[in-house]
């Protein structure tokens, strides 16, 4: 049986609130309003991280299934896949379909093993649900056997009605580069809908926390720590990594899936080799490839590594205790984040891509994309944020504000 949190959550029959039922009754029938249209249809689940549109998607999917085996719906035999172009995502979702009788592991694909599979046989599909649709492909990735220009539009042609969700701030490689205005020119064509997910499910945490990290990673302002902070949510500023490591282990070891994870700006190479983070006595390698089918939070190995975006995005983790990398330093105002694109040492998420000629733009784009992983990585922790950062004014700063807010 799936017993994990993360499954739990992402399996379907939860408990919706009123409005992800009304979602998904409304989802289910722009589905049958549009199956039979002669251009395809798109169904918009835009929101930030830890608002439920996983959790929506995935009993959109479950009742689609059911449909397509009822004789009497207007859905019956439809082809129907989910979609998410996350590895370690995918192993979940198809964990949870070998337990479910309606779904199918197969029924679950990475877009592009499915547009080449229907490319190959010259078929289409009726409905595809995407999950985290912000990280398909925005142009061509030969060494992910994509050679299209863009994975959605490809999806858009061979589907009747797609159903997707999207988050511009879940946004974290130049590859995958998305906005909402690019997207809204994209779909400009077809027949869509927009719904706008804004209720924090995932962390918590008081609202003012929440506050906290959409300035910190948004208008970079640093807003004080308060001590409505500390109300059901355990947040910590650490001044030394290594106890904020002792910490999170703690944690794990009382009430699991707690992880250290870190921003990028530490030596980090695809080459099969351990790469390590070094801050003080801390001294932990990244999180290596995960060639199993269990995802990386859940092996308990990986307590002795630090996860990053490639390995948490998606996932909910009771506690996270996030290194704040050098990128990311503080302003001269001491009051807002400053980020250094120099100090990027994620190559692959911030290679050069042709249709951003600007260096202005460009670099834009790179400060974007280290804001958008940090709020990602920021909202990951159910119970518990624990933050150290690499910068020593930054930490210095933080940490008075901290300490500050507790003695309040």
């Amino acid at each position: 049986m799936i017993s994990n949190e993360a499954h739990v959550k992402l399996a379907p029959h939860q408990s919706l609130t009123p409005e992800q039922e009304t979602l998904v009754q409304h989802i289910h029938h722009f589905i049958t309003s549009h199956i039979t249209d002669e251009q395809p249809a798109i169904f918009v689940i835009h929101g930030d991280a830890g608002t439920g549109k996983s959790v929506i998607l995935s009993e959109v999917f479950y009742q689609l299934q059911q449909a397509r085996r009822n004789p009497d719906s207007p859905l019956y035999q439809t082809t129907n896949y989910f979609l998410v172009n996350h590895p370690e995502l995918l192993k979940v979702y198809r964990q949870i379909a070998g337990e479910l009788p309606q779904e199918l592991k197969k029924d679950f694909q990475r877009p592009t093993s499915l547009i080449n599979q229907c490319h190959k046989h010259q078929t289409g599909f009726d409905v595809g649900v995407i999950d985290e649709a912000h990280l398909l492909l925005s142009q061509p990735d030969h060494y992910n056997n994509f050679y299209g220009q863009n994975q959605l539009l490809e999806l858009i042609k061979l589907a009747k009605v797609l159903i997707i969700v999207f988050d511009e701030r879940q946004v974290l490689r130049l590859k995958t580069y998305w906005t909402k205005a690019r997207l809204q020119q994209l779909l400009a064509p077809y027949h869509q809908e927009w719904f706008h997910l804004t209720t924090q499910f995932r962390m918590q945490a008081d609202d003012q926390v929440i506050n906290w990290i959409d300035h910190f990673t948004g208008d970079q302002r640093l807003l004080p720590i308060t001590p409505s902070f500390f109300n059901n949510y355990d947040f910590r500023v650490f001044d030394d990594a290594e106890i904020m490591r002792q910490a999170i282990v703690h944690q794990n070891n009382q009430v699991g899936l707690s992880r250290v994870v870190a921003t990028t700006g530490y030596p980090s190479t695809l080459d099969g080799g351990k790469h390590y983070i070094h801050e003080g006595r801390f001294k932990l390698p990244w999180d290596q490839y995960n060639y199993t089918v269990t995802p990386w939070a859940e092996i308990p190995e990986t307590i002795n590594e630090v996860g990053s975006i490639y390995t948490c995005q998606g996932f909910d983790l009771n506690y996270v205790g996030l290194i704040l990398g050098p990128p990311i330093t503080l302003a001269a105002d001491q009051q807002h984040l400053q980020i250094d694109p120099t100090k990027i040492t994620d190559v692959e998420a911030f290679k050069k891509r042709d249709d951003l000629t600007d260096p202005n733009e460009l670099n834009h784009a790179k400060i974007t994309l280290v804001l958008n992983a940090i709020n990602v990585l920021m909202k990951r922790g159910v119970r518990g944020l624990y933050l150290f950062a690499h910068d020593k004014q930054l930490r210095t700063v933080l940490t008075a504000m901290y300490t500050n807010a507790i003695k309040d």
